[in-house]
Protein backbone atom coordinates (compact mmCIF):
# COMPACT_ATOMS: atom_id res chain seq x y z
CA UNK A 1 0.00 0.00 0.00
CA UNK A 2 2.96 2.54 0.26
CA UNK A 3 4.29 1.00 -3.23
CA UNK A 4 3.64 4.54 -4.92
CA UNK A 5 5.70 6.83 -2.09
CA UNK A 6 8.44 4.58 -2.14
CA UNK A 7 8.34 4.88 -5.74
CA UNK A 8 8.68 8.61 -5.94
CA UNK A 9 10.94 8.33 -3.11
CA UNK A 10 13.64 6.07 -5.09
CA UNK A 11 12.91 8.30 -8.41
CA UNK A 12 13.74 11.51 -6.12
CA UNK A 13 16.66 10.15 -4.74
CA UNK A 14 19.78 11.62 -6.74
CA UNK A 15 22.76 12.11 -6.10
CA UNK A 16 23.45 16.05 -5.81
CA UNK A 17 27.04 17.58 -5.88
CA UNK A 18 25.78 21.51 -5.37
CA UNK A 19 23.17 22.98 -2.45
CA UNK A 20 21.54 25.86 -1.65
CA UNK A 21 23.14 27.50 0.81
CA UNK A 22 20.18 29.58 1.52
CA UNK A 23 17.83 26.99 1.95
CA UNK A 24 19.04 24.94 5.37
CA UNK A 25 17.70 21.62 6.89
CA UNK A 26 16.46 21.38 10.66
CA UNK A 27 18.39 19.28 12.95
CA UNK A 28 15.03 17.42 13.63
CA UNK A 29 15.12 15.93 9.96
CA UNK A 30 18.35 14.67 10.49
CA UNK A 31 17.68 13.47 13.78
CA UNK A 32 14.56 10.94 12.70
CA UNK A 33 16.72 9.91 9.36
CA UNK A 34 19.46 8.77 11.95
CA UNK A 35 16.66 7.21 14.23
CA UNK A 36 15.40 5.66 10.87
CA UNK A 37 18.90 4.35 10.09
CA UNK A 38 19.66 2.38 13.16
CA UNK A 39 16.67 0.51 12.27
CA UNK A 40 18.48 -0.64 9.37
CA UNK A 41 18.86 -4.69 9.00
CA UNK A 42 22.61 -5.90 10.11
CA UNK A 43 24.65 -8.59 10.86
CA UNK A 44 23.58 -10.59 13.64
CA UNK A 45 22.06 -7.60 14.79
CA UNK A 46 26.02 -6.28 16.35
CA UNK A 47 25.17 -2.83 14.98
CA UNK A 48 28.71 -2.24 14.86
CA UNK A 49 28.86 1.25 13.01
CA UNK A 50 28.68 4.70 14.55
CA UNK A 51 27.23 7.72 12.38
CA UNK A 52 29.64 10.87 13.28
CA UNK A 53 26.87 14.06 12.31
CA UNK A 54 29.13 17.32 11.26
CA UNK A 55 27.12 20.46 12.08
CA UNK A 56 29.72 23.34 13.15
CA UNK A 57 30.47 25.54 9.65
CA UNK A 58 34.10 25.32 11.21
CA UNK A 59 34.01 21.55 11.05
CA UNK A 60 32.33 21.22 7.99
CA UNK A 61 34.97 23.46 6.32
CA UNK A 62 37.60 21.25 7.57
CA UNK A 63 35.92 18.17 6.07
CA UNK A 64 35.58 19.76 2.78
CA UNK A 65 39.51 19.81 2.86
CA UNK A 66 39.25 16.11 3.86
CA UNK A 67 37.02 15.61 1.29
CA UNK A 68 39.30 16.60 -1.64
CA UNK A 69 37.94 19.82 -2.37
CA UNK A 70 34.59 17.57 -3.79
CA UNK A 71 31.93 20.31 -4.70
CA UNK A 72 29.26 17.97 -2.82
CA UNK A 73 30.86 18.49 0.39
CA UNK A 74 31.59 22.53 -0.18
CA UNK A 75 28.60 24.00 1.33
CA UNK A 76 26.26 21.43 2.42
CA UNK A 77 23.92 21.92 5.50
CA UNK A 78 25.07 18.75 7.75
CA UNK A 79 27.60 16.09 7.11
CA UNK A 80 27.69 12.43 8.37
CA UNK A 81 30.53 10.56 8.47
CA UNK A 82 29.64 6.72 8.74
CA UNK A 83 32.02 4.95 10.61
CA UNK A 84 32.28 0.75 11.13
CA UNK A 85 33.41 -0.55 14.22
CA UNK A 86 34.67 -3.64 14.01
CA UNK A 87 36.59 -2.81 17.56
CA UNK A 88 33.32 -2.64 19.24
CA UNK A 89 31.83 -6.33 18.67
CA UNK A 90 32.83 -7.63 22.48
CA UNK A 91 31.19 -4.84 24.30
CA UNK A 92 27.33 -5.06 21.50
CA UNK A 93 27.38 -8.96 21.58
CA UNK A 94 27.49 -8.63 25.25
CA UNK A 95 24.68 -6.04 25.08
CA UNK A 96 22.07 -8.07 22.90
CA UNK A 97 23.01 -11.36 25.32
CA UNK A 98 21.54 -9.00 27.91
CA UNK A 99 18.81 -7.96 25.82
CA UNK A 100 17.52 -11.76 25.94
CA UNK A 101 18.24 -11.82 29.83
CA UNK A 102 16.52 -9.12 30.52
CA UNK A 103 13.49 -10.25 28.72
CA UNK A 104 13.38 -13.18 30.75
CA UNK A 105 12.26 -11.39 33.45
CA UNK A 106 13.22 -13.98 35.95
CA UNK A 107 11.69 -16.73 34.03
CA UNK A 108 13.15 -19.44 32.37
CA UNK A 109 15.18 -19.54 29.20
CA UNK A 110 13.32 -21.86 26.19
CA UNK A 111 14.43 -23.23 23.55
CA UNK A 112 14.99 -19.85 21.41
CA UNK A 113 15.89 -17.90 24.63
CA UNK A 114 18.80 -20.55 25.21
CA UNK A 115 20.07 -20.58 21.70
CA UNK A 116 20.49 -16.58 21.49
CA UNK A 117 22.40 -16.82 24.71
CA UNK A 118 24.90 -19.20 22.83
CA UNK A 119 24.99 -17.57 20.13
CA UNK A 120 25.92 -14.10 21.48
CA UNK A 121 27.51 -15.68 24.44
CA UNK A 122 29.71 -18.20 22.10
CA UNK A 123 29.59 -18.29 18.59
CA UNK A 124 30.14 -13.71 18.01
CA UNK A 125 33.57 -14.24 20.35
CA UNK A 126 34.03 -17.27 18.32
CA UNK A 127 33.71 -15.23 14.52
CA UNK A 128 35.08 -11.82 15.86
CA UNK A 129 38.15 -12.62 17.94
CA UNK A 130 41.50 -11.75 16.87
CA UNK A 131 44.54 -12.36 18.06
CA UNK A 132 48.65 -11.63 17.65
CA UNK A 133 49.01 -14.95 16.23
CA UNK A 134 46.52 -15.45 14.23
CA UNK A 135 44.97 -18.66 15.58
CA UNK A 136 41.78 -17.77 15.69
CA UNK A 137 41.63 -16.96 11.88
CA UNK A 138 43.36 -20.28 11.63
CA UNK A 139 40.26 -22.33 14.03
CA UNK A 140 37.75 -20.46 11.91
CA UNK A 141 39.10 -21.18 8.59
CA UNK A 142 39.64 -24.84 9.86
CA UNK A 143 36.19 -25.41 11.11
CA UNK A 144 35.03 -23.88 7.43
CA UNK A 145 37.24 -26.36 5.64
CA UNK A 146 36.27 -29.69 7.03
CA UNK A 147 32.34 -29.01 8.34
CA UNK A 148 32.15 -27.42 4.58
CA UNK A 149 33.11 -30.98 3.53
CA UNK A 150 29.83 -32.41 4.27
CA UNK A 151 27.45 -29.67 4.29
CA UNK A 152 26.89 -25.91 3.00
CA UNK A 153 28.30 -24.04 5.67
CA UNK A 154 29.56 -20.18 5.86
CA UNK A 155 32.86 -19.20 4.78
CA UNK A 156 34.51 -16.86 6.93
CA UNK A 157 38.06 -16.70 8.25
CA UNK A 158 40.04 -13.64 9.01
CA UNK A 159 39.74 -10.00 9.36
CA UNK A 160 38.98 -9.16 6.42
CA UNK A 161 36.10 -11.22 6.11
CA UNK A 162 34.82 -9.33 9.60
CA UNK A 163 35.33 -6.04 8.04
CA UNK A 164 33.40 -6.61 4.56
CA UNK A 165 30.30 -7.80 6.84
CA UNK A 166 30.69 -4.47 8.98
CA UNK A 167 30.62 -2.75 6.08
CA UNK A 168 27.86 -4.38 4.41
CA UNK A 169 26.06 -3.24 7.46
CA UNK A 170 26.77 0.47 7.79
CA UNK A 171 25.88 0.71 3.95
CA UNK A 172 22.68 -0.48 4.53
CA UNK A 173 22.30 1.88 7.35
CA UNK A 174 23.64 4.66 4.50
CA UNK A 175 21.21 3.62 2.49
CA UNK A 176 18.59 4.25 4.49
CA UNK A 177 19.38 7.53 5.73
CA UNK A 178 19.53 8.66 1.91
CA UNK A 179 15.91 7.27 1.62
CA UNK A 180 14.78 8.84 4.50
CA UNK A 181 16.67 12.26 3.59
CA UNK A 182 15.03 12.04 0.47
CA UNK A 183 11.40 11.71 1.59
CA UNK A 184 11.73 14.74 3.74
CA UNK A 185 12.18 16.81 0.65
CA UNK A 186 16.16 17.36 0.98
CA UNK A 187 19.11 15.49 -1.24
CA UNK A 188 22.02 13.55 -0.64
CA UNK A 189 25.63 13.15 -2.05
CA UNK A 190 27.35 9.93 -0.50
CA UNK A 191 31.59 10.16 -0.68
CA UNK A 192 33.96 7.92 -1.35
CA UNK A 193 36.72 10.23 -2.07
CA UNK A 194 38.27 11.35 0.98
CA UNK A 195 41.45 11.18 3.08
CA UNK A 196 40.62 8.24 5.68
CA UNK A 197 43.19 8.47 7.76
CA UNK A 198 42.82 12.43 8.27
CA UNK A 199 39.04 11.97 8.27
CA UNK A 200 39.76 9.14 11.48
CA UNK A 201 42.25 11.81 13.29
CA UNK A 202 39.83 14.77 13.32
CA UNK A 203 37.25 12.58 14.42
CA UNK A 204 39.01 10.88 16.78
CA UNK A 205 38.88 7.47 16.18
CA UNK A 206 40.70 4.43 16.93
CA UNK A 207 43.02 2.85 14.75
CA UNK A 208 39.50 -0.47 14.86
CA UNK A 209 37.04 2.65 13.41
CA UNK A 210 36.99 2.79 9.80
CA UNK A 211 35.23 5.25 7.43
CA UNK A 212 32.68 3.72 5.14
CA UNK A 213 31.36 6.83 3.92
CA UNK A 214 30.07 10.21 4.10
CA UNK A 215 27.16 11.73 2.87
CA UNK A 216 26.41 15.34 2.25
CA UNK A 217 23.00 17.06 3.17
CA UNK A 218 21.24 19.65 1.97
CA UNK A 219 18.41 21.37 -0.70
CA UNK A 220 20.05 20.32 -4.02
CA UNK A 221 19.98 22.37 -6.57
CA UNK A 222 19.40 21.90 -10.26
CA UNK A 223 23.30 22.18 -11.30
CA UNK A 224 24.08 19.71 -8.65
CA UNK A 225 22.82 16.70 -10.55
CA UNK A 226 25.02 15.72 -13.67
CA UNK A 227 23.36 14.59 -16.59
CA UNK A 228 20.58 11.65 -16.65
CA UNK A 229 20.18 9.04 -15.13
CA UNK A 230 21.84 5.83 -16.72
CA UNK A 231 21.80 2.50 -15.52
CA UNK A 232 22.31 -0.80 -17.31
CA UNK A 233 19.45 -2.69 -18.84
CA UNK A 234 17.31 -4.50 -16.31
CA UNK A 235 18.17 -8.06 -18.05
CA UNK A 236 21.72 -7.78 -17.94
CA UNK A 237 22.09 -8.00 -14.71
CA UNK A 238 18.77 -9.54 -13.68
CA UNK A 239 19.73 -12.80 -14.07
CA UNK A 240 16.55 -15.51 -13.45
CA UNK A 241 16.96 -18.77 -12.54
Amino acid sequence: MLADQFEQIIQQRRSNRLFDETISVDDAVIERSLARAILSPNSSNMQLWEFHWIQSPEKKAEFHALCLGQSAAKNPAHLVVFVTRQDHWKQHAQWNLDQIKNALKGKEAGKREKRGMQYYGQLMPLLYRQDIFGIFTLIRRAMCFFMGIRKPFMRFGGKADQRVMVHKSCALAAQTFMLSIASEGYDTCPMEGFDAVRVKKALNLPAGAEINMIISVGKGTEAGIWGERFRIPFNEVVIKH
